[in-house]
């Protein structure tokens, strides 16, 4: 399965929230897609069906493919600690994410292909991986020659969100990711027990 690249909207309102960030056009259109969308009444889910639903909300807000979701559950079971809180905070721990957090993008797509082309440094080291995950400490910077790019400049300079998890220096565009975050510093509103269930099936 390739990774979804169509109109974010339509996968929005197939979940009734905003799971990519603010966006006017889903404003406009709460409702699910398709034509009769809006007077469409839709049978109760069945259990399975509420967790797969869930567990396909947090892949499309993070952009992650299945099998490497599958990966990340597989190393948060053998993790100690919460099974679901742990692998959101895998997820949280993506350099694509990171890099969304801190500004640089505005959006994770957006991170995605900053890190894909080879804009961002960890510890001095050029990683052009989205899916690298990052330890407690590591140094993320943009790397000197993208500093003056217009699209980091334009989204630093729109970027407002502040994580306790993270730190940022505007100066140098460089952050440090000082550690995982705590389940209540992910604002994301995803049931991850639905997710750990479904797994476990």
């Amino acid at each position: 399965m390739a990774r979804y690249t169509g109109p974010k909207t339509k996968i929005a309102r197939k979940f009734g929230e905003a799971i990519y960030g603010e966006d006017k056009y889903f404003e406009k259109r709460n409702f699910p897609p398709g034509q009769h969308g809006l007077a469409k009444r839709r049978g109760k889910k069945s259990e399975y069906a509420i967790q797969l639903m869930e567990k396909q909300k947090a892949k499309y807000t993070y952009g992650i493919l299945e099998r490497q979701f599958r990966n990340l559950f597989e190393k948060a079971s053998a993790a100690r600690g919460v099974t679901g809180e742990v692998l959101l905070q895998l997820c949280e721990s993506r350099l694509d994410n990171v890099v969304y957090r801190m500004g640089i993008a505005p959006t994770r797509r957006a991170a995605r292909q900053i890190v894909s082309h080879r804009h961002i440094t960890v510890n001095g080291e050029l990683v052009n991986i989205p899916s690298y995950q990052l330890k407690a400490g590591d140094k993320v910077a943009v790397r000197e020659k993208s500093k003056s790019l217009e699209a980091i400049e334009r989204s630093l300079s729109n970027s407002s969100a502040v994580y306790e998890w993270i730190t940022w220096n505007p100066e140098t565009k460089e952050g440090t990711f000082v550690k995982a975050p705590a389940r209540v510093q992910i604002p994301e509103s995803i049931k991850e027990q639905l997710i750990v269930e479904l797994y476990n099936k």
